[in-house]
């Protein structure tokens, strides 16, 4: 998962002091030659950034007045980074930026707003939904790269192999699977996360989530928050359910069992298809099997909207966001979305994209029909923030270290600091 909290900002600003921003570096600039500009890409630098980097050359051959800088910046560094950077001026022209970053860099006027400029000329190809999630107070900071969501990903041999012919719909399907799971096959069946992103879809399963933004009223302390994290709980206790995972390396641990068939489902986003791919257990791509994120009481199911959008940076000069804008179109068209997919198997943000060949991966056409089921964020500009103190408080209630109650009321104290002017 990619959605850390970032670094300290000495760490950041050391860090950036190795690597030249573009709003502020004209670097091979001349009165006649071309525009360079600098873009932060925060993708996996093993996974996708090649494709990234041969887009960049392909870009720049067919604009000659136009040579990008490409930055290769960690993810759980970037928006601490980009914060640094565009406070003092200095920021890349284009940023690589996680859809939960995007409102708060809006709020701060770090974003250049792209409503009637020739990034947003194709507006009505992307998903409305994601056009919506890229906006803040009424205006678009961000234009559509790549989506995810969470999934329930299975082991189809294993299900089958226990006799299970479709994938559970709700949790209480999915621990009586476990079981099943367990018994026919000796491997368990499911393995939860105690992070706060993957532990979302149990509040969303009960028609809640970790705060009312419009009603500005903290809820991750309400009982029907209480209820979605008891089923969370209850999801590492019982037969064929592995238990929590509260080590650093819980995320990898998790990952590495299922693709080598030591685990029969977890809940995961399409950033891993590439490596479902490269584990013992999917070596025949049509083994993985996809589907919505299993629904709790209230018989809701979902998960969170992720993804990234390409963002251009508001301090940099007119020709600098000029060639800024011309790269994110290109970046964002359907021929490179389509590119994208098929090289990482990402999933477009833009219907026309998902052309025969793009839906061919059995990984990105399964992850498309759960996406009807993703819950787009609040444009809050500190939404994202609010999962730091549940990503220190779940571990422990899961650990056993503490209660229900107190981790939640902790949470809950906590959050209530990070937006001062919501209610409990």
């Amino acid at each position: 998962m990619r959605r850390g909290i970032a670094a300290t900002a000495l760490v950041a600003s050391l860090a950036l002091a190795a690597t030249a921003c573009g709003g502020s570096d004209d670097s091979g600039d001349s009165a006649d030659g071309p525009v360079t500009i600098t873009w932060w890409d925060t993708s996996n630098a093993t996974n996708e950034a090649p494709t990234y980097q041969a887009l960049v050359k392909e870009f720049e051959a067919a604009n000659k007045d136009v040579k990008v800088k490409y930055v290769n910046v960690q993810f759980d560094q970037a928006q601490n980074k980009f914060d640094t950077a565009a406070g003092s001026k200095g920021a890349p022209d284009v940023l690589r930026s996680e859809v939960g970053w995007t409102p708060a860099f809006a709020k701060k006027g770090f974003f250049l707003p792209l409503d009637g400029t020739d990034a947003l000329a194709e507006q009505d190809k992307f998903k409305s939904n994601l056009i919506e999630q890229a906006k803040y107070e009424g205006k678009t900071y961000g234009v559509p790269f790549v989506t995810d969501t969470l999934a329930l990903v299975y082991n189809k041999a294993l299900f089958t192999k226990a006799g299970i012919t479709e994938a559970p719909k709700t949790w209480d399907d999915l621990k009586k699977a476990a079981a099943t799971i367990k018994d026919k096959t000796g491997v368990d069946g499911y393995w939860g996360s105690t992070q706060a992103y993957y532990a979302q879809s149990f509040l969303y399963g009960e028609g809640t989530d970790t705060v009312d933004a419009d009603a500005k009223k903290i809820t991750v302390n309400s009982a029907a928050a209480k209820k979605a994290y008891g089923t969370w709980l209850g999801m590492f206790d019982g037969k064929g359910l592995h238990k929590a995972d509260t080590t650093a390396d819980a995320y990898a641990h998790i990952q590495d069992a299922f693709v080598n068939g030591k685990v029969a489902a977890i809940v995961q986003g399409p950033w891993e298809i590439t490596n479902f791919y490269k584990g013992s257990a999917f070596t025949d791509k049509s083994n993985l099997g996809i589907a919505t994120v299993p629904a709790g009481s209230t018989g809701k199911a979902g998960a969170p909207t992720g993804g990234h959008n390409l963002s251009v940076y508001a301090g940099s000069d007119a020709a600098h966001q000029k060639a800024a804008l011309k790269f994110v179109k290109f970046m964002t068209s359907a021929k490179t979305q389509s590119a994208i997919a098929q090289k990482n198997s990402t999933l477009p943000t833009r219907d026309d994209a998902y052309t025969a060949e793009v839906k061919a991966d059995p990984g990105i056409a399964g992850y498309q029909t759960v996406l009807s089921a993703a819950q787009p964020r609040p444009a809050l500009p500190e939404y994202s923030s609010l999962w730091g103190p549940l990503d220190t408080e779940l571990p422990k209630i899961a650990g056993g270290k503490e209660s229900l109650d107190k981790g939640l009321s902790t949470a809950e104290t906590a959050i209530a600091k990070l937006v001062p002017d919501f209610s409990k």
